[in-house]
């Protein structure tokens, strides 16, 4: 392949997923005119809209695909009719979890900043959330989501087993050590150390880590404290580092300091993959009115063109987006009174992208009403 051609699996996915990954998709063949690369998509089923035609969340034909692909495009998985059904043995998130596995993609970056037109929709106070940049830094492919699980028959008694290894741990601590000297040079250790021994042996190796990395401040905090710090002190944070399921919640938790989780984006990185996907769930119920949001999984896909060193057009996106949310081009969450479909807030962007400045967009009538285009 010429180096300017990417293989790119696109995994739609349930509910909103293949709303805001049809942006994506969208943007990135833009990015292609502008910058000539020339994406190539092929396309896979996954979670439940896999269940529903195979039986399998993650078809042997996905996971094909995937495996051939430069990067993976992953939109969002789940179902109701899962959800509220305890004794179901398939589920679409055991699709998610196995193609994590197979492709070795043990760290999930997560970052979160605010931004100034929306500080108002977060529900905590201004002075408190103003000018927080936060990158988490998730491990993704151990712990007790991974670990041995068993319901008794008679499901009266069941367990799920947490479980870490030297191997686990080392590399996503020095992707968070690396990240943090490019930052603020502060790296906080999230567990529970005063309980548990899978987090007594996380401080142990970041203890040891920690001296090739004499510039970076190392602190610790126990997860029900970090909890509570996120609210009351976000700013306090620079690089966060966690397990599993630690960093599941608590980068859900911190979703809400920017007002919307609509706006987060992660990457999924492995030693030869990556997968990138908006943090926000399938929400069922705004499948097909529009309505949502496809920024994080837009800036997913800025995350993805850095993956791919494609620096300038990453760039480009998240000025692009920004310009989007500074204008208040954007979604019904972010905007009650006066706000555009799933589809205008990427056709907003994704012209800023073709025009900059000179944008066919009237931003004059963007601030007065919905009439925007000359």
């Amino acid at each position: 392949m010429n180096k300017n051609d990417f293989k790119i699996a696109v995994l739609p996915g349930d509910g909103i997923g293949p709303e805001v990954t049809q942006e994506s998709v969208k943007i990135l063949n833009v990015i292609g005119e502008v910058f000539h690369y020339n994406f190539q998509f092929e396309y896979g089923s996954m979670g439940a809209e896999a269940i529903f035609k195979t039986g399998n969340p993650l078809p042997d034909e996905t996971l094909a695909i995937c495996k051939n692909a430069d990067a993976v495009l992953f939109g969002a998985i789940g179902d109701p009719s899962f959800d509220n059904n305890p004794d179901a043995k398939v589920r679409p998130e055991q699709g998610l979890l196995k193609l994590r596995k197979e492709l070795g993609l043990f760290a999930n970056i997560r970052p979160l900043k605010t931004y100034a037109s929306l500080i108002k929709k977060s529900p905590l106070k201004q002075e408190i959330i103003e000018g927080t940049d936060i990158q988490i830094y998730r491990e993704l492919v151990s712990g007790i989501y991974f670990g041995e699980k068993y319901t008794e028959e008679s499901g009266a008694y069941a367990y799920d087993v947490c479980q870490y290894s030297r191997e686990d741990i080392i590399p996503i601590t020095h992707m968070a050590f690396q990240d943090a000297q490019k930052r603020k040079r502060k790296l906080t250790l999230i567990d529970k150390a005063n309980v548990l021994d899978t987090s007594r042996l996380w401080r142990k190796i970041c203890q040891e880590i920690a001296h090739e990395y004499p510039d970076v401040q190392l602190d610790y905090m126990f997860v029900d404290n970090a909890a509570m710090q996120l609210i009351l002190n976000p700013k306090q944070f620079d690089v966060i580092l966690t397990e599993n399921m630690f960093g599941d919640i608590i980068s859900d938790e911190a979703s809400v300091i920017g007002g919307s989780i609509g706006l987060l984006p992660s990457a999924s990185i492995g030693k030869d993959n990556a997968l990138f996907e908006p943090i926000h769930g399938s929400y069922p119920q705004a499948k097909g009115k529009g309505i949502a949001n496809p920024v994080a999984s837009i800036l997913s896909t800025a995350m993805m063109l850095d993956y791919l060193n494609l620096e300038g057009a990453s760039k480009k996106l998240i000025e692009a987006v920004e310009h989007s949310i500074e204008n208040r081009y954007v979604t019904v969450d972010l905007n009650s009174d006066n706000h555009y479909s799933t589809n205008e807030v990427g056709d907003f962007i994704a012209d800023y992208i073709r025009y900059s400045e000179k944008s066919y967009y009237n931003f004059e009538n963007i601030q007065i009403g919905k009439s925007t285009i000359v």
